[in-house]
């Protein structure tokens, strides 16, 4: 097999770099006769600081920062006739915020991928859970060197656990004699304490210092050797201020004679020497969260006596007597536990026998041969779905899904509609929009999530609309800061998106309560709906009629409003449907798809052809003006587009692309085609770059949405018409991957029963 291999590499210095180094030889070391495998190459990752030469091997380089070289490094590893991808992760290596821009190359790739963790952490950010969980999702296996690694990915990671491999960190098959290099290094009647790796604080170098002085009054003999350099980012953020601290602690100690700083990045022949010099190897690592050390399984594997702290890689390895645990930071118990192994060397020899019975099972040719093995599983396994259809969108990519700025921008009275950059803009006030649509928000986000917290935005968004509600039944729509009415009565485009959020909340009701409100706004308005002459609030009502019947078909006077509307909107449309125009006016404006949208609700709820017709007709119409170059490229507000004119590109609104998202979904849901899925996601994507600037409007700070694209940039302001819509569409994406797997395992269910039946 050809393999691409993704980490950093020598001559950085690295511990993963070493380790993937060491991978890299073994695999093609265990398939000597195996052609492919020798052509197998590195894509490394570049330190800015480091001009480096890097060997043959390496045939490209990713600037960590620079977002491009990821995306051009997808697309070499994709034409270089690989066979799989392997990559080492650790969060620090990849650019962007927790190594996030590693993401886009993970999901271009089109070979099956393999990741090595080298961290697993037990309390990760929102967003370290995020990048490590959408990476697990796109690997075909994610391979891990302790168990605890394996319980913490299938319980705070929810990755399945078949989809993950246990292989132990290898050790090199580098043997010396103890006696020969002890004396090379001029360490003859020495006993030598060993640690080795970067020095950081986290290392507990200062506790084994401590631990030293009662040590030493009963075997002067002993020195100590501290082999690493400074940890580079420890360097950069402080630099050598822990190793300073150290060499003071070693003067107030008097321990100049006993202990050894080596302030060096070793070869790994030279390391294995101070290894086997070592009498015993010392971890005193200040707590538990080391989930692999690299350096514990090269002391195991050359069958050093080791004393360490319980840290979970060491905690496992030490097992079955092939080391001596103390507690962290008890210098006293470190203390005596040297003593005990330098007084006792038959306990020393039964621990290195131990040791290095289980470091002949880890050599890195053995792990080298593992590796392959899962290699040839995960290619064959690509190979037996290669046919299999595959969901149209991958929702692991998704941002984080969070309503921060919609309760940023929600008080007790309602949703403040405006907001300058992502804080609110009081002085603009509330309007029945956008509490509409964050009631629809709320309600989804509550249905779709099971957002408790969404729960308690309901009443008040709901409370909002009751408010601004006249006694004959239409509504008010602006409300200031201090809740002075601003209008008499509110513009038909304000009733329509009222409406659908109460047709919504009584088809999905959170509770009774809330329920009885809706009916009763419901039926207030419902007089009104006779009067509207905006095609935009016609829309909207139609929608919100559609989902209150579907709770109650047996109302056949609003089945009868509903056709009434319905066939407003089909009057529109045969007027302007002419020359090549299919549309219901003769310009497409703002919010375009909430019209197709409509057609497609109401044709679920009266299944009439003529309604079906004109809803896909329009829908497809939309579609080539606003999708041909294979993205969406909604059309800006500035001046529309006037039939036989020029469309206008900006001033793109959120709310557009919202409508295109929903329209899909409805359209999926009566169809069940799966290409509506496709422009669905590629519809959503608008929000995350996939756009004429190809910039995101989503902003990760915040959370919440820019206010379009304008000829200039992103509009930064973060409104609540803005972030409601994305947040929306995320939801109907969510709803739409959930759907298609359901339907997809019925499909099976169905072959299944089927197939059955048959051979019956």
């Amino acid at each position: 097999m050809k393999n691409a291999y993704i980490a950093t590499y020598p001559p950085r210095q690295c511990g993963i770099g070493t380790f993937t180094q060491n991978l890299f030889n073994s695999m093609i070391a265990s398939k000597e006769n195996d052609s492919d495998d020798r052509n197998s190459f590195i894509v490394a990752m570049d330190d800015p600081n480091e001009k480096l030469t890097y060997p043959e091997e390496v045939k490209l380089t990713i600037r960590q920062e620079v977002q491009e070289d990821y995306r051009a490094a997808a697309k070499y590893i994709n034409v270089s006739g690989a066979d799989s991808c392997i990559l080492q992760h650790e969060f620090g290596i990849f650019g962007g915020q927790d190594g996030v821009y590693i993401l886009p190359l993970l999901h271009e790739l089109e070979i099956p991928l393999i990741v090595t963790l080298h961290t697993v952490m037990q309390n990760p950010s929102n967003n370290q859970r995020e990048v490590l969980q959408t990476i697990c999702r796109m690997a075909n296996r994610v391979v891990v060197m302790s168990h605890k690694a394996i319980e913490m990915l299938v319980d705070i990671y929810e990755i399945p656990r078949n989809k993950i491999a246990y292989i132990e960190h290898g050790v090199p098959d580098i043997q010396y004699d103890q006696e020969k290099v002890k004396t090379e290094f001029k360490l003859d009647n020495r006993k030598v304490l060993l640690t080795f790796g970067f020095v950081g604080r986290n290392k507990g170098i200062e506790s084994a210092i401590k631990a030293l002085p009662k040590v030493v009054e009963k075997h002067p003999e002993l020195v100590y050797i501290v082999l690493g350099k400074t940890h580079p980012n420890v360097i950069k953020h402080v630099g050598e201020e822990y190793r300073l601290s150290l060499i003071q602690l070693i003067e107030d100690l008097h321990l100049e004679k006993n202990v050894i700083l080596i302030n060096e990045f070793t070869t790994q022949k030279q390391l294995f020497k101070y290894l086997y010099a070592s009498d015993i190897y010392i971890t005193p690592y200040l707590n538990e969260a080391q989930i692999t050390s690299g350096t514990l399984s090269y002391a195991v594997g050359v069958g050093s006596a080791v004393i360490s702290t319980p840290y979970w890689h060491a905690t496992e390895l030490l097992s079955e007597g092939r080391g001596v645990l103390i507690d962290f930071g008890n210098t006293d118990q470190l203390s005596d536990a040297l003593i005990d192994l330098l007084d006792h060397p038959e306990k020393r020899v039964e621990i290195r026998r131990r040791a290095r019975e289980h470091g002949l099972k880890i050599t890195w040719p053995k792990i080298g041969k593992i590796y392959n093995e899962v290699v040839e599983e995960v290619v064959e396994e690509k190979v037996k779905i290669e046919n299999k259809e595959e969901a149209p969108f991958d929702i692991s990519l998704l941002p984080e899904f969070s309503m921060k700025q919609i309760r940023r921008l929600t008080d007790d009275t309602g949703i403040i509609q405006h907001a300058i950059f992502g804080i609110p803009n009081l002085k603009e006030g509330y309007c029945l929009c956008d509490n509409s649509r964050a009631l629809l928000l709320a309600l989804m986000s509550y249905r779709i999530k099971k957002d408790k917290s969404s729960l308690k935005l309901i009443p008040v968004y709901l409370s909002y609309i009751h408010y601004m509600q006249n006694e004959d039944g239409n509504f008010r729509n602006f409300l200031s800061f201090s809740r002075q009415y601003l209008d008499e009565v509110g513009s038909e485009d304000s009733f329509g998106r009222t409406i659908w959020a109460i047709g919504y909340l009584l088809n999905y009701p959170p509770n009774n309560s809330y329920c009885q409100i809706g009916q009763l706004i419901f039926d207030k308005a419902k007089p009104h709906f006779d009067n509207l002459q905006s095609i935009r609030s016609i829309a909207n009502t139609i929608i919100g009629i559609s989902y209150y019947l579907r709770n109650n078909m047996s109302d056949d006077a609003m089945i009868e409003k509903l056709r009434e509307l319905t066939y407003k909107l089909i009057d529109h449309y045969n007027i302007n449907n002419h020359d090549g125009w299919h549309w219901y006016e003769a310009l497409l404006a703002y919010d375009n798809a909430i019209l197709p949208l409509a057609m497609l609700h109401a044709t679920s709820i009266l299944n009439e052809e003529k309604i079906r017709k004109v809803a896909f007709k329009t829908m497809d119409f939309l579609v080539d003006h606003t999708m041909k170059d294979g993205y969406l490229s909604i059309i800006g507000n500035e001046e529309w587009f006037m039939k036989d004119g020029e469309r206008s590109v900006f001033a793109q609104q959120p709310v557009d692309a919202m409508g295109m998202v929903l329209m899909f979904r409805q359209a999926y849901n009566i169809t069940g085609d799966k290409s509506y899925l496709t422009k669905l996601y590629k519809s959503f994507r608008w929000f995350l770059g996939e756009n004429d600037l190809r910039i995101s409007l989503y902003n990760h700070d915040t959370q919440g949405c820019c206010d379009g694209i304008e000829s200039y940039g992103i509009n930064q302001n973060q409104g609540a018409e803005s972030t409601i819509a994305y947040l929306v569409s995320y939801l109907n994406v969510l709803k739409a991957h959930e759907d298609y797997y359901r339907k997809d395992k019925r499909i099976k269910k169905q072959e299944n029963y089927d197939s059955k039946t048959i051979f019956r």
